[in-house]
């Protein structure tokens, strides 16, 4: 269910995308959370970045949240993976990118009036819980594709893995 409040972040996000995507970008430069990103050149990573806030209006429209997230964020987890983006870096800009949202939103004072700053908390809260949708994604996904690396490997060296039973999803 998105609010007029809702409606004015997600709005500001997609009109301020490429900002963003800057900011975030400039500080996962020089990060010391972040090296992999010091190393990256500036438009594959803002390139990232966008992939996250261009899409985000879709987390926010739609009936099964967790769904369209799972969608977004395994792409997005796809994509850092075969970039060989350790997951701790991979999360860590994930935080920074909810945090460089927001201070836009702060900075461009969206939420300008007391009801509207109450109103903001709760699409933050909302935020909050994309976030922690694409976290829980993006782990998920890494798990899946490092287990599958694993035993693609062991099944060229004809070893039998003794992590299948282990790691078996089913």
């Amino acid at each position: 269910m998105t609010t007029a409040y809702t409606t004015k972040l997600i709005e500001t996000v997609e009109y301020k995308a490429q900002e963003i995507a800057e900011q975030w970008y400039k500080n996962v430069k020089i990060n010391p959370k972040t090296p992999v990103f010091h190393a990256m050149p500036r438009a594959e990573a803002i390139e990232l970045a966008l992939l996250f806030y261009s899409n985000y209006r879709k987390l926010f429209a739609t009936d099964k949240p967790f769904e369209e997230a799972h969608v977004l964020f395994t792409k997005y987890a796809r994509d850092f993976y075969n970039r060989r983006i350790p997951l701790p870096q991979a999360i860590y800009s994930l935080i920074l990118m909810r945090r460089h949202m927001w201070l836009i939103a702060e900075y461009e004072a969206v939420f300008e009036t007391a009801v509207e700053q109450r109103h903001a908390l709760e699409s933050q809260s909302r935020m909050i819980l994309m976030f922690d949708y694409a976290k829980y994604v993006v782990i998920l996904t890494y798990d899946e594709l490092t287990r599958k690396e694993v035993e693609d490997k062991l099944k060229s060296l004809k070893i039998k893995s003794p992590f299948s039973k282990l790691w078996s999803t089913g």
